[in-house]
């Protein structure tokens, strides 16, 4: 819930400054404009989908990052539809793929930061074990 006030607070102050610079009829238009880009971006899903999928089959790209890149297309096209200014601005950086990587990127390293590495467990196991180099003293008399 407190995430939510403060974006809230952002998108009333976001909106009532570009509002005040750019009019009133110039934002009845942007709001127009980005909704119909929004439903545009959700009708032609399926392009971006099969983008994803041809990623996905050349192995640019792994399955959950394949999830999270159409989950912010759709995320981002739902936010341009939704009026406010500050709503517009993340849906577009949304739609672009350098930034939801970034996102996506970002998330990922903090979600295996959370994980145990397997190494763990057999550095644990092999603790008592002590590393030794064996050295040859042989000398060869000549």
């Amino acid at each position: 819930m407190p995430y939510f006030l403060i974006y809230l607070f952002l998108e009333v102050l976001v909106s009532v400054n570009i509002a005040s610079a750019i009019g009133g009829l110039a934002t009845f238009f942007e709001i127009l404009l980005s909704a119909l880009i929004g439903i545009v971006i959700l009708s032609n899903f399926r392009a971006t989908l099969s983008e994803n999928i041809r990623a996905v089959s050349s192995r640019q790209i792994d399955m959950s990052e394949f999830q999270r890149l159409n989950l912010f297309t759709i995320a981002g096209a739902i936010l341009l539809i939704i009026p406010g200014f500050l709503t517009d601005i993340i849906g577009i950086l949304l739609q672009f793929g350098v930034f939801t990587k970034m996102i996506v990127n970002r998330t990922y390293v903090k979600s295996q930061s959370n994980k145990p590495y397997p190494t763990q467990n057999t550095i644990q196991k092999d603790s008592d074990v002590i590393d030794v180099e064996i050295i040859d003293t042989q000398h060869t008399s000549k």
